[in-house]
């Protein structure tokens, strides 16, 4: 690259504002990797205790509806859960993490209480409200779960892409600008040199050439006034 430029001053004084741009920007990015990190190291141990809670809610959940289904039997399990007549609504908003737009999910109607689930209590066990309300919570913690780990997987992308780009000017375009900035300087260098030595060697001719015609100017003097007739 560095011999692709031009070495004048012109384009020297652009590349150091490139540098100094590139320079800036390097630094910004790496402060915003950092910060990033720390963001996802953070959002990282949520997820492992929301993954925990999951993973306890889904075992208790289990357990609850197959104790129901073996007390009560399938059919009065099958007719409980379609008499459900409100279902859970999910809506979605985003918020900002260091630039990074993430998912912000909002749910309701997800906790019912024993008249909003639509059986009769009546014709139930306790078994039944004890899985519903299980299942529930396990809703809860999947809606929960979907988010931490969207705003993860969109943290963790960020961070690699704020990596790339840090690394592209570490190593590609601050080393080929630095690269072309001592280039240029050394032939600037190189021609300052040689403009210094063209005058001096200017100047010495002249000089020897000034010298040359004094001393010719001498010989001319002396010898006119050696012919010169003696006066009265």
């Amino acid at each position: 690259m560095a011999t692709d430029v031009k070495p004048t001053r012109k384009n020297l004084m652009a590349i150091e504002d490139r540098i100094e741009l590139s320079e800036r920007g390097h630094d910004t990015l790496e402060q915003k990797r950092d910060g990033l990190i720390m963001e996802f190291m953070d959002i990282l141990d949520q997820a492992q205790d929301v993954r925990s809670d999951l993973n306890t809610a889904y075992d208790d959940a289990q357990r609850k509806i197959n104790m129901a289904r073996a007390m009560d039997g399938d059919i009065a399990v099958r007719g409980a859960a379609a008499a459900l007549k409100e279902y859970p609504e999910i809506t979605t908003q985003s918020k900002n993490i260091m630039g990074v737009v993430v998912p912000q999910i909002e749910s309701s109607k997800v906790k019912k209480s024993l008249d909003e689930r639509g059986y009769g209590v009546v014709g139930t066990s306790a078994r039944i409200d004890e899985a519903a309300e299980a299942y529930e919570d396990l809703l809860e913690q999947i809606i929960l779960a979907a988010e931490v780990e969207t705003a993860m997987k969109k943290m963790l992308e960020e961070i690699e892409t704020t990596k790339r780009r840090v690394n592209a000017l570490e190593f590609k375009l601050l080393p080929d600008l630095y690269e072309s900035q001592e280039y240029i300087e050394q032939k600037l260098e190189e021609q300052e040199r040689e403009e210094i030595f063209r005058l001096k060697k200017i100047k010495n001719k002249k000089e020897a050439e000034e010298a040359e015609a004094a001393n010719d100017q001498s010989t001319d003097d002396r010898e006119e006034h050696e012919t010169a007739p003696p006066t009265a």
